[in-house]
């Protein structure tokens, strides 16, 4: 059972998210209701998720995505919130923010766990993804082999081809300039999505 606080949360996320094409972050959460910790905002958020009135995508600033958002019209697009950007180059921190919405109409079938980060870096120029272009990603904790990934490492993300080993991951540039970033058992990784699409604005 949600308690009035979260109920009152799921709202202001789901206005947000309506109204401003993105989610509000935790500290956003915090200021609005007046929440000094982070720690206290996530147990509301937690709260939410276990009802299935949430998603996260963790790591990422703007990481949460409300399930069914009821306020607004069916006619209306929803969009994809940009939720942070992602390296392909060296891995870097992800929860920079990078507040942004992409209209992308039928493009990509059910938006539900769709998100969108933009690129840094050129380690995926051969697989056409550009410094500034926005990679499409359907939020998923497992890929095949040869698809393009979001990954997590530890606290960082980056987007590479995906390639399971035998006791290790190899994640591959599609730049010769650019070695594997082999993932052995030590090391904390996590597939966050694959890349099922890329939209680069021409002439920026």
């Amino acid at each position: 059972m949600l308690n009035d606080r979260a109920r009152e949360i799921l709202r202001f996320i789901q206005r947000s998210t309506r109204d401003k094409g993105y989610p509000p972050t935790i500290r956003e959460i915090g200021t609005a209701f007046k929440i000094s910790s982070t720690n206290g905002v996530r147990y509301y958020l937690n709260l939410l998720e276990k009802s299935g009135h949430l998603r996260r995508v963790d790591k990422i600033s703007r990481g949460l995505m409300p399930v069914g958002i009821q306020e607004a019209p069916r006619t209306t697009s929803r969009g994809i919130p940009v939720l942070g950007r992602v390296a392909a180059g060296q891995p870097i921190l992800a929860e920079e923010s990078f507040d942004e919405t992409l209209q992308p109409n039928d493009m990509f079938g059910d938006l539900d766990g769709v998100f969108a980060l933009k690129v840094r870096g050129d380690s995926m120029i051969d697989a056409g993804i550009l410094e500034g272009d926005h990679v499409i990603v359907r939020q998923q904790p497992r890929a095949n082999a040869g698809e393009i990934v979001v990954a997590l490492l530890g606290d960082e993300a980056t987007v590479k081809y995906y390639q399971p080993r035998r006791g290790t991951v190899e994640l591959v540039a599609a730049n010769i300039r650019y070695q594997p970033i082999v993932v052995g058992p030590e090391t904390e990784f996590r597939i966050l999505g694959v890349v099922k699409g890329v939209i680069r604005t021409v002439g920026r």
